[in-house]
């Protein structure tokens, strides 16, 4: 498990993915401090490395990465860790647009195209 501060190459996370799960590397951003921890077997598990780091509970998205794909389909917004009640999201999803493009906007740059 790894907090990207810098940026991340896509072979790198290609090689993330090979590692762990094959095709996919799980990951949580932090939309306000702009941050991705990455390379965890569950989302929770980087949830809390960012937790222990300083970030907010209420910043804290998981998604999914896919290196191998293009567009919509890189980023998957599915986690345990989304379900929020009480900030309104009621699913493993992310249901705010406007959070989705938080999540991708740290996202593009974190990781290289």
């Amino acid at each position: 498990m790894d907090i990207v501060r810098d940026k991340l190459t896509r072979d790198e996370l290609k090689q993330m993915a090979a590692a762990m799960f094959g095709n996919m590397v799980k990951a949580v951003v932090d939309v306000e401090r702009k941050l991705i921890a990455l390379d965890g077997e569950l989302h929770a598990d980087l949830e809390a490395l960012l937790l222990e780091d300083g970030s907010k509970q209420k910043d804290l998205w998981g998604i999914n990465l896919y290196p191998d794909l293009g567009g919509e389909e890189f980023i998957e917004f599915d986690s345990m860790i989304n379900m929020r009640p009480s900030q309104g999201n009621r699913s493993r999803g992310v249901e705010s647009e406007e959070v989705r493009r938080k999540i991708i906007s740290v996202v593009e740059k974190r990781i290289s195209r």
